[in-house]
């Protein structure tokens, strides 16, 4: 199939309503490229995680791209974009240049354009890693290299929920451990888990695609006999007692499981989740109390925060 990549030089003002005109229009997602970001400052402990190009950016502005399918309505609706992102004046929104350019792509080229923005990232004291198309030697003897073939679906393993998700785990799990990572995505939480010595863990996702894509990585990294993934809804049906259970998920999604953690917890275990945005912190703090786990550290990185609570019963 061939898309149609529209790309359109506007302002971050009208980032927000061209996007969701974009959306409307068909668009299942819009990249954003905003010069800002080259002199945005990070907080990157471990290394740089970050790595732009400025020539990908326009000298001022933001550019927003989509993709739509090549088809016989494209040149109609091509135009109602035009025609929509025109009108945004008339609510008194900067729109820039407003300069719209098309071109074609195939989709095999689009689908793997995002490769060349993923490079081997050094996460955690131990951990770096790096996708299976890089060729990445170890800097220490005693570096540990998970190699990861997301797919365009389940993340770098360098988003930050999942960067403080691995920190978490390195300073908390102890040799022997067993282990539960639940909506394990990529399976980067149970590779990571079984190199720093746990001994056995349990990977769940609801998604079938997930699982499919955590068994592939988990056999990348030959921890295959140490790591079982399979398909399953939360913690629904699962027994402990275990040392640790992961789950890098949304703040409404781990409401949903953190009575059943608390169940299959030994005493003394730990529950390190991520993927909490500020505004829901105290929720998931609260809920964690309510069921007997005490809070033991909180970490945030950007907008988002990371929490490890324990089973002190």
């Amino acid at each position: 199939m061939k898309w149609s990549e529209i790309s359109i030089h506007t302002t971050q003002e009208a980032v927000e309503p061209v996007s969701n005109i974009l959306h409307e229009a068909g668009a299942s997602g819009v990249v954003i490229e905003d010069v800002d970001d080259l002199s945005k400052e990070r907080q990157s402990v471990f290394g740089e995680i970050y790595q732009l190009n400025p020539s990908d950016y326009p000298s001022e502005g933001v550019i927003l791209k989509a993709y739509l399918p090549v088809n016989s309505f494209l040149g109609e609706t091509v135009e109602e974009i035009k025609q929509a992102i025109t009108n945004l004046v008339k609510y008194d929104i900067d729109i820039g240049a407003n300069t719209i350019s098309i071109s074609e792509v195939n989709e095999e080229e689009w689908a793997t354009a995002w490769k060349k923005y993923y490079k081997p990232v050094k996460i955690s004291k131990r951990i770096t890693i790096t996708p299976t198309w890089e060729d990445y030697k170890p800097v220490h003897s005693d570096e540990l290299i998970i190699e990861l073939d997301p797919g365009m679906a389940f993340g770098t393993g360098t988003h930050p929920t999942t960067v403080m998700s691995l920190q978490a785990i390195e300073k908390y799990i102890a040799e022997g451990d067993s282990v539960i990572d639940v909506g394990t995505g990529s399976g980067v939480l149970s590779i990571a888990s079984a190199m720093l010595g746990a001994n056995k863990v349990e990977a769940y996702d609801l998604d079938e695609v997930a699982v499919n894509s955590a068994r592939l990585n988990v056999k990348l990294n030959k921890v295959n006999q140490k790591v079982h993934v399979d398909q399953n809804d939360l913690l629904k049906g699962i027994e402990g007692p275990v040392d640790l259970v992961v789950g890098n998920l949304l703040a409404e999604i781990i409401l949903l499981f953190v009575e059943d953690t608390a169940k299959v917890l030994k005493p003394g275990g730990y529950f390190i989740t991520s993927g909490i945005i500020q505004g829901k912190k105290r929720d998931v703090k609260a809920k964690l109390e309510e069921h007997g786990l005490t809070i033991v550290e909180v970490l945030e990185m950007e907008d988002w925060v990371a929490i490890v609570a324990q089973n002190k019963q």
